[in-house]
């Protein structure tokens, strides 16, 4: 049995990309079945919902570290390993904690650890900038933030994600409060797009899926703003054709 996983899961901007996974479980002869993790429970060496145990968990949750008291049953199952989490919150502090990208970021610390020259290259030609932000660089930060983009360490979805250059002070002692990196800011690619039958430019960036270290699908990204969104008309995933 398979749970897809997340907190009002009926509430979701995506919870018809929930009901895509489920069909697609179902249609491949696997029982598939949509819940809060609230509703868990561990119990008899496994992880349940009401009277159906629970193989694997399709986790949709943005408490990555499954740290929130009303997770503590799926924390628990992904710990002693009694029920198979993905994505689980290993993969998350590995590969998706914006905190990773000071190190990747920082050239001298790479070379003292022994990375090849020609992957230092590589990370320096595609990752902005990036450090940590600190209260005693306060002064530092503020003067430099026209050239910064501001993003919580954990955070998803382009959600309390601030452009420097249009951060006021109060949002910006937020940001110092909190647990944050800053990034050099990196204008957007464009595109030339017909929305209603107008023209308009569109801001664009391609994300490439990957597992297992192999790329499965290659999206593009339309919107305009300061952060990627699905409110611009026009704007939302498209279809990227490679030439």
């Amino acid at each position: 049995m398979v749970a897809i996983v997340d907190e009002a899961p009926a509430a979701q901007y995506l919870y018809p990309e929930f009901l895509l996974a489920q069909r697609l479980f179902e249609r491949h002869g696997i029982a598939a079945l949509i819940c809060e993790a609230k509703d868990l429970t561990l119990c008899h060496g496994g992880l349940w919902h009401e009277d159906m145990r629970i193989d694997l968990v399709y986790n949709r949750l943005t408490d990555f570290a499954l740290a929130q008291p009303q997770h503590a049953a799926l924390r628990q199952a992904y710990v002693d390993g009694s029920v198979v989490v993905t994505p689980h919150p290993r993969a998350h502090a590995l590969y998706a904690d914006k905190r990773n990208l000071v190190a990747l970021a920082d050239e001298g610390l790479l070379r003292s650890w022994g990375v090849a020259a020609e992957t230092v290259a590589v990370l320096a030609d595609v990752i902005p900038r990036t450090e940590r932000v600190a209260a005693d660089r306060a002064d530092d930060l503020w003067a430099r933030r026209r050239s910064l983009f501001f993003k919580p360490a954990a955070g998803f979805g382009s959600k309390a994600a601030y452009r420097g250059d249009k951060i006021t002070r109060r949002v910006f002692e937020e940001v110092l409060a909190g647990d944050y990196v800053a990034q050099a800011l990196v204008p957007p690619s464009t595109v030339q797009a017909v929305v209603d039958g107008m023209a308009c430019e569109l801001k664009l960036d391609v994300r490439c899926y990957a597992y297992a270290g192999s790329i499965q699908l290659v999206a593009a990204r339309l919107w305009q703003g300061q952060t990627t969104n699905f409110r611009t008309p026009g704007g939302g995933f498209a279809k990227v054709t490679m030439a």
